[in-house]
C-alpha cells in the first residue's frame, strides 16, 4: 500500500514538473512591410493574466543576451518579449554592422515607435498578459530605446535601461512623462559622458519623474553580457562584464517591477 501511494506520489511530481517549465516561443510580427522576429517567454504553471515586459537588445541586435534576459525574466513570473528593432531578426558580427544597424533605428525615432509599439501589439494580445501592466527594459541601444519611447509618450508603467545611450536632444517638461524610469549605468563607461548624466538627471527632475540613477563605480559598458570581455578584446572596445553589477542591476529592477506592477 505503501509503495502504491509512494508511486502515486512519484507520478504527481513529475508531471507537475513536466507542467512547470518555461515556454519560449519565437514570433514573426509586422511593421510596415517588414518582418520583425521576437521571442516571448512565459512560466506555463502560472494561472491568469500576469505583467508584461518588452526587452530591447543591445546594439549587436536580437541575440542570445536579450532572449536570456527574458527567459531570466519569465521564471519571475512575468511575460517577456525579447522584441527586434532591427528587422528580420538580424544581428551584427561586427561594431561597423552593429553602428549601422543601431544608427539606421536611432536617427529615425517614427521608425523606431512604430517597431516599439508593433511589439507593444504583441505582447498585448497574449491571452496571458495584463495589458494594462506593461514595463519595458533595455540594454546598450535598447536602454536609449527604451527611454526614448517614454519621451515619446508612449504609456508604460516604467522603463529600466542599462548601460545606455542616455542623451536626447528633445529633453521631456513636466508631465511628459507617466512611466517610472531606473537607470543603471557603468560610472566608467566612455560611451556616456558626465554632462549626459547630469543632463538626464536635470531633464528628469524638471519633468517630475518617478526616477533613479544607480551608477556603479569602476564599471564599463556592457556589464551585464557575459560575452562582453570577449568582444572587447577581439574589437578593441572597452566593454567587460562585470558580475557583481549584473547581479545587483537585475535585482533592484526586480523590485522596481514589483513596486510599479502592485500599483
Amino acid at each position: 500500500m505503501k509503495l502504491k501511494a509512494y508511486a502515486i506520489f512519484l507520478s504527481l511530481l513529475i508531471a507537475s514538473s513536466v507542467h512547470a517549465e518555461i515556454i519560449t516561443k519565437d514570433i514573426d510580427y509586422q511593421q510596415g512591410d517588414t518582418t520583425m522576429k521576437g521571442m516571448l517567454a512565459y512560466d506555463d504553471a502560472i494561472e491568469g493574466r500576469r505583467p508584461g515586459v518588452l526587452i530591447v537588445h543591445e546594439w549587436w541586435g536580437h541575440n542570445k543576451h536579450a532572449r536570456d534576459k527574458a527567459t531570466m525574466l519569465a521564471k519571475e513570473g512575468y511575460v517577456a518579449f525579447a522584441i527586434d528593432m532591427y528587422g528580420d531578426g538580424k544581428t551584427a558580427d561586427h561594431p561597423e554592422d552593429a553602428g549601422k544597424f543601431s544608427s539606421a533605428v536611432a536617427n529615425n525615432m517614427p521608425l523606431a515607435k512604430a517597431r516599439f509599439e508593433a511589439a507593444i501589439d504583441v505582447l498585448k494580445a497574449q491571452s496571458n498578459v495584463a495589458g494594462d501592466k506593461l514595463a519595458a527594459m533595455g540594454y546598450c541601444f535598447g536602454g536609449g530605446v527604451v527611454l526614448n519611447m517614454v519621451r515619446m509618450g508612449l504609456e508604460l508603467k516604467g522603463v529600466s535601461s542599462f548601460h545606455g545611450s542616455i542623451a536626447t536632444k528633445n529633453p521631456v517638461k513636466k508631465g511628459d512623462i507617466k512611466a517610472a524610469v531606473r537607470v543603471f549605468n557603468g560610472a566608467a563607461d566612455p560611451f556616456v559622458k558626465e554632462e549626459q548624466v547630469a543632463a538626464l538627471k536635470e531633464e528628469m527632475k524638471n519633468a517630475g519623474v518617478d526616477f533613479e540613477f544607480v551608477n556603479y563605480l569602476g564599471v564599463k559598458h556592457s556589464f551585464t553580457n557575459p560575452d562582453a570581455d570577449e568582444n572587447g578584446k577581439k574589437f578593441g572596445l572597452p566593454l567587460e562584464y562585470n558580475a557583481e553589477a549584473d547581479s545587483d542591476s537585475w535585482q533592484k529592477n526586480l523590485e522596481f517591477f514589483k513596486e510599479i506592477f502592485s500599483k
